[in-house]
């Protein structure tokens, strides 16, 4: 709880329109879209500027108060929660794009920009910002980098943590510190930069980014190939990787994952296949050209049905924005959905495709796949009820041997989605004991009073591994 007088600093701080302990306010904060978590904050805090939520941090510094920096709550790890009270922020007015640089190429902007809004004003431009999460229409560019999120061109573009070139970001302490700058190149002192992206609000606040912007490409175009067998749609996708091909976009979505999607759509997307992959190449005409015709005939050696190229923008869109949906499609099955995004090398692809539907038979549990099958990171989603509690242990059990298959495979427990309250208990199975170690003395040296979004990122047991067999 707030003492009366922590209150009181952090109204002098804010003002009384910016500070609210109302049980409305707190109940919207007190849950992110990750199900089965939720927890009440003490009070909810709205700055306006750097200084104000470094002055709020001093204070929460001072008395040991919990702080959640908060984007638009989209994060799927339970990262947003506060699971020990404390304060939520809030930037809803920090919300500028400050400036868009077309020398340098780059955009800054403040920590409560959206994603998409973002996007739109540099595309205005002819610039590009590749990184598109599927949430970009509602999250916001701190929740992207607290996260490290990732997207449909992840594949040839990269993620979030690709295009953050600078930081302003205020330390537990109430310091500010800038990281990086407007440079291609700065091997001065450790990469801090890279150090606060993928954190989880469990080192500092961005309160402002600098982002790298490329040219918009020339051209591109979209494909859709059919098939009746899972694996030869999973294998395809490293044979066009073992052709030296690198789409834009190269996703999976299985029947049962087409099935919900097209009845939320309505677009035409073929039911009555086992999986299809959507592809979008990008870049000079010629290239693009050159590209989608190879991987149309990789598609065909590979035992697709059928493969066919967008006809229009419009038709492409369609295709990009039901794969977008699958989540939302997905939601409307069961009262709860456990998405998840296990990662694996992408020569390993076809294994865990096929480990995913033996894992759901085994433990008897509905699966629906679908992902970005070009670098490797698939999203096993499992529409059930929290309410059945057997069931719920059924489906927790098959997470867990999904990722210990991951990780025995090369891979890795989450993608993009981060580690939060949700993945932490599975995190020492990827990183080992050292490792853990290594991560929990980089916290304790940043915020030795544990206020930075307490309780995530850091387990307080470790799952016990499950035995998985060949």
């Amino acid at each position: 709880m707030l003492t009366l007088n922590v209150k009181e600093q952090l109204i002098k701080v804010v003002g009384f329109d910016n500070f609210s302990a109302s049980q409305v306010e707190r109940l919207v904060h007190s849950y992110d879209a990750t199900p089965n978590f939720q927890a009440m904050p003490d009070a909810v805090v709205f700055p306006r500027n750097t200084q104000e939520v470094a002055s709020i941090v001093k204070i929460c510094n001072e008395h040991k108060v919990p702080i959640v920096p908060r984007g638009s709550g989209t994060n799927l790890c339970a990262g947003t929660t506060p699971t020990e009270g404390g304060i939520v922020l809030v930037f809803k007015h920090m919300n500028k794009i400050l400036e868009i640089d077309e020398e340098n190429l780059t955009v800054t902007v403040q920590p409560g920009v959206i994603t998409l809004d973002m996007i739109h004003s540099v595309e205005a431009k002819g610039l590009f910002y590749p990184p598109d999460p599927s949430s970009m229409k509602i999250s916001t560019i701190a929740g992207n980098i607290s996260e490290n999120s990732g997207g449909l061109r992840g594949l040839k573009y990269g993620v979030t943590r690709d295009y953050v070139l600078a930081l302003e970001v205020v330390l537990p302490n109430g310091e500010i510190i800038r990281t990086g700058g407007k440079l291609a190149k700065d091997v001065a002192g450790y990469d801090l930069t890279r150090l606060m992206v993928g954190s989880e609000g469990t080192l500092g606040i961005v309160t402002e980014a600098t982002l790298k912007l490329i040219p918009m490409p020339e051209s591109k175009k979209t494909m859709l190939a059919l098939y009746q067998d899972l694996e030869a749609a999973a294998r395809t996708v490293s044979k066009i990787i073992a052709n030296k091909i690198i789409p834009a976009t190269l996703e999976f979505l299985d029947q049962p994952t087409l099935e919900v999607v097209e009845a939320h759509a309505q677009i035409g997307l073929p039911t009555d296949v086992k999986a299809v992959l959507l592809i979008e190449q990008d870049g000079a005409l010629e290239v693009v050209e050159r590209d989608m015709k190879r991987m149309a005939e990789i598609c065909k050696e590979q035992n697709a049905v059928s493969v066919k190229v967008a006809s229009s923008e419009q038709e492409a869109e369609g295709l990009r924005t039901a794969r977008r949906n699958a989540l939302s499609a997905l939601a409307r099955l069961k009262p709860t959905t456990i998405l998840e995004d296990a990662t694996v090398p992408r020569s390993e692809i076809a294994k865990m495709v096929t480990a995913i539907n033996q894992i759901a038979e085994k433990y008897m549990v509905k699966i629906c796949t679908f992902g970005h099958a070009g670098d490797g990171n698939l999203h096993p989603t499992c529409p059930t009820d929290v309410r059945d509690h057997e069931e719920m242990e059924r489906v927790e059990a098959a997470f867990a041997e999904i990722f210990e298959t991951a990780i025995k495979l090369g891979g890795t427990i989450t993608g993009e989605h981060g580690v939060g309250m949700m993945k932490a208990p599975y995190l020492e199975w990827k990183l080992g004991a050292e490792g853990m170690a290594v991560m929990r003395a980089i916290k304790s040296s940043f915020d030795p009073n544990n206020i930075m979004n307490p309780g995530k990122v850091f387990a307080k047991e470790a799952r016990k591994r499950v035995v998985v067999t060949n």
